[in-house]
């Protein structure tokens, strides 16, 4: 290594747009570790506004309390994040379940800095069906409602863990471009929560970005991904659509190894499938090691020299780790930067 990478590595905006991992606080260690300028906290699952209130708590009083951390409202904000050498923390849904039957929730959930939401989480809900549900039904007239009112409070839609034809119609129906925030392409790894060639044409065209994901069972068939498998569905994507449209989601969760023991993970797992939140078929039994070389986001420089290995641009590199969701930030949220 001649210093290249290090240096383009440390000089780019850097966006991790999926990090439940940090449902343990502490682990934004290893995110600044890796060099991250901005993160995205899980703030609601499948838990109602009450409890999804306490953890968007917890997390404004973190951010009182730390000088090296910052909300992120406007695209602006990151920038200001890089130039101060602080982290930005942006706030997100993985499922809709948050603002139960409400649409003022919605809004609610902005004012306090949600900034995107998921339509849903593998399985029917009353906004449409998971990737995993067993019937394929588009957006219900409360779904049409929920994305109109997302364009109005400039809430980005997210269709990550959405069905085929709920994901199409919020295409159809949103007035913004629609990302899905992680997933890979299901003609390099087949697995039920990747996305077909043609979804990702439509998230293109609809001016939106796909992020690629290093969740092990949605990389590839081997218990241990290797990097340049990873890299392989960032390949296939860049080539269907370009590199305009591709991002990060990396998605490291805490019951991955070396985060969680043997024992708890699968315990957690076999929960996860009792309760229909997680299937067999699309999550392998733990331990779930994430690809080599970025089996944590302390080693994300990994990336970086893997990426220029096979044959990645520093330009191309730069719009994948961050100027390409900045691009969707300044659409749908503005550029302006906000008091935090």
């Amino acid at each position: 290594m001649d210093g290249t990478e290090k240096q383009l590595h440390e000089a780019a905006i850097i966006i991790d747009a999926v990090c439940p991992l940090l449902d343990d606080h502490a682990r934004i260690a290893d995110y600044q570790a890796g060099g991250l300028t901005a993160i995205a906290p899980t703030v609601g699952y499948w838990h109602g506004a009450g409890a999804t209130m306490r953890t968007i708590g917890s997390w404004h009083k973190l951010l009182r309390e730390r000088d090296d951390l910052m909300l992120v409202r406007a695209a602006a904000d990151i920038r200001k994040a890089k130039a101060l050498g602080k982290t930005g923390i942006i706030m997100h849904f993985q499922g809709p379940a948050p603002i139960e039957d409400s649409l003022d929730l919605i809004d609610a959930f902005k004012a306090l800095g949600v900034g995107i939401m998921q339509l849903a989480y593998n399985v029917k809900n009353c906004i449409g069906d998971g990737c995993e549900e067993r019937t394929d039904a588009g957006l219900s007239r409360f779904g049409l409602q929920v994305v109109d009112r997302m364009n109005q409070v400039r809430m980005i839609v997210d269709c990550s863990h959405t069905g085929i034809q709920t994901t199409m119609d919020a295409i159809e129906h949103s007035s913004a471009p629609v990302i899905i925030s992680h997933a890979n392409a299901k003609s390099v790894y087949p697995s039920p929560r990747n996305i077909s060639d043609e979804m990702i044409k439509a998230i293109a065209e609809s001016g939106g970005t796909i992020g690629v994901v290093g969740f092990p069972g949605f990389v590839s068939g081997d218990k241990r991904p290797t990097i340049d498998q990873f890299i392989d569905h960032i390949v296939y994507m860049c080539d269907l659509v370009g590199t305009q449209c591709i991002t990060l989601g990396i998605d490291y969760y805490s019951g991955q190894s070396p985060y969680m023991d043997d024992a708890a993970s699968i315990k957690d797992y076999r929960g996860f499938l009792a309760e229909n939140i997680w299937s067999a078929d699309a999550y392998p039994e733990p331990p779930h090691f994430y690809p080599a070389g970025i089996e944590t986001p302390k080693t994300m420089l990994a990336l970086t020299e893997a990426l220029l290995r096979r044959g990645f641009t520093a330009d191309d590199i730069r719009k994948i780790y961050g100027d390409n969701l900045l691009r969707i930030y300044e659409t749908i949220w503005g550029d302006e930067a906000k008091e935090t």
